[in-house]
């Protein structure tokens, strides 16, 4: 289902240094992201991530991995220091990062997915040292079912972040007719249509449920 309204919004936030998309399962986070980035014309880097990369060597070594998709020798340098014994601090490793990010020559997108498996002060002290460095060449989306420990009020305050909720996830009369009519293939009348949307609040996932469970009754 194409989404243009919240599409537009994700266009117009790419000013400011964070997209936060954040609601809980079931409201199409990853969904929208994909189309939005499939339309986009700025290259993106994708990284998803699980519990395991609650590890912070494990999260900057895939961080690095991501973004060398966009330009191959950004990075370099902060892989070698996390594969030596006694590494330097992990500032001084995302300062080398960020002059890495900051010579590249266009303008990218780098998406961090399901950030609220990662369960680490110090992965969160990370990002928030990168979002207060961050050159303007990078944008940071975040799609998680809970707000991350991140300074979200300072960047809120400054005009940086744009916010997708579930309020705005939610799907609207006319996308979810478009969904069980056209996605589904559900011949339902408008009253019917009307009913299930208000019964589901919108919620993505519950009018697919409904879907599967009406076909061939």
């Amino acid at each position: 289902v194409l989404r243009p309204r919240l599409v537009e919004r994700l266009n117009e936030g790419l000013h400011g240094k964070l997209t936060l998309i954040s609601a809980s399962a079931g409201f199409g986070k990853t969904t929208l992201v994909s189309e939005w980035l499939a339309a986009s014309k700025r290259p993106a880097a994708w990284l998803s991530l699980d519990e395991a990369d609650s590890d912070l060597t494990r999260f900057l070594a895939y961080l690095v991995a991501a973004l060398q998709t966009i330009a191959p020798s950004v990075g370099e340098g902060m892989l070698a220091a996390l594969q030596s014994p006694q590494p330097p601090p992990t500032e001084a490793m995302l300062t080398a990062l960020l002059n890495d990010i900051a010579a590249i020559p266009h303008n990218f997108i780098l998406v961090l997915d399901d950030y609220h498996v990662v369960d680490a002060t110090a992965v969160d002290q990370a990002l928030a040292f990168l979002l207060d460095h961050l050159p303007p060449q990078m944008h940071l989306v975040l799609t998680t079912r809970e707000d991350p420990q991140l300074p979200l009020a300072r960047l809120r305050a400054r005009g940086q972040m744009t916010e997708v909720r579930a309020t705005d996830l939610r799907f609207t009369p006319a996308e979810a007719a478009g969904f069980l009519h056209q996605v589904m293939g559900l011949k339902l009348a408008a009253a019917e249509v009307s009913a299930l949307e208000t019964r589901t609040e919108g919620w993505i996932a519950g009018l697919q449920l409904a879907a599967l469970s009406m076909r061939g009754r």
